[in-house]
């Protein structure tokens, strides 16, 4: 982070999930700090799951007001202060006018700068799905595809992306970027798609004899048996998905052409170890050079 002159992070707080039982908001795994990340500006971001923008009877002004004051108490905690917060929602036509009052409600609560993620079917049909009044929206430039047992990638493919890219051009609201720096192992099993495998290390993979290298993304199991704490069946698939190098020079080409305006940030989801271990050092320079 030193080298790559990282000065400001997006952290996820908490989500906002429904209970079970009385199908109220709630806020679900907030984050606890260790140490205070005062090196760095920070950016909240709130992840709320569209079934809760889907309910009918939603006091959206009792939701804004809850938020923030969760928010508050976060930074108060841990002595952070911050000027900007992000609203992750991946909103649909049925939720959208909750969510857009939400935002409204929010942005006059918390006076401070708002932004909010937009995914790339937002952008295409933003006519339906309208626009929230935040100050900048940022493109999520990944999970373009169902997650399959076929070979395409569900987290990047730039034939999915393309289908979007000529109405970026056209989008009202300015955009900065947010680019995959993740992978994960897709299990399959009969044909069926039974898990997501996070912090897969092909290179181990390759060196455990009871996993075979296949296809390119592909492994088949060639026994049964337990590798971090998941059982693999003999002859179940693991598709390995992740986003090389050359993808993100791919993608940053493709948008700086398809760009209204150039981006103020690009943002790299996300900061993990095991990520980042994965990319050379300069590859982000690399990255934020085409623009």
């Amino acid at each position: 982070m030193t080298e790559n002159n990282v000065q400001k992070l997006y952290i996820r707080y908490f989500d906002i999930g429904l209970h079970p039982e009385t199908k109220f908001p709630i806020p679900i795994s907030p984050i606890r700090f260790e140490e205070n990340p005062q090196k760095y500006t920070i950016v909240p971001i709130v992840f709320i799951q569209n079934k809760v923008m889907l309910q009918p009877k939603l006091d959206v002004n009792d939701l804004a007001q809850k938020t923030f004051n969760f928010i508050e108490q976060i930074n108060t905690k841990n002595k952070i202060s911050c000027d900007e917060i992000q609203i992750d929602c991946d909103w649909s036509l049925n939720s959208k006018d909750n969510y857009l009052e939400f935002i409204e409600v929010f942005k006059k609560l918390s006076k401070k700068k708002l932004s909010a993620t937009i995914r790339l079917h937002q952008v295409k049909y933003f006519k339906k799905t309208k626009i929230p009044n935040v100050d900048s929206g940022v493109l999520m430039y990944y999970n373009m595809g169902s997650i399959a047992p076929d070979s395409l990638n569900s987290i990047y493919d730039q034939k999915a992306a393309s289908k979007y890219l000529k109405s970026i051009k056209k989008y009202p609201l300015h955009l900065d970027l947010a680019f995959p720096i993740y992978s994960w192992g897709v299990h399959i099993r009969n044909n069926k798609v039974i898990g997501l495998r996070s912090k897969i290390d092909v290179k181990e993979l390759m060196q455990d004899s009871n996993f075979e290298k296949t296809q390119s993304n592909f492994f088949t199991v060639k026994q049964s048996n337990y590798k971090n704490g998941v059982f693999y069946e003999e002859n179940d698939l693991l598709k390995i998905e992740e986003i090389k190098k050359d993808d993100l020079k791919e993608m940053a080409e493709d948008l700086d052409e398809n760009l209204p305006e150039k981006p103020n940030e690009i943002i790299f989801y996300d900061l993990d170890e095991f990520n980042l271990n994965n990319y050379e050092k300069n590859i982000f320079e690399q990255v934020i050079s085409k623009f």
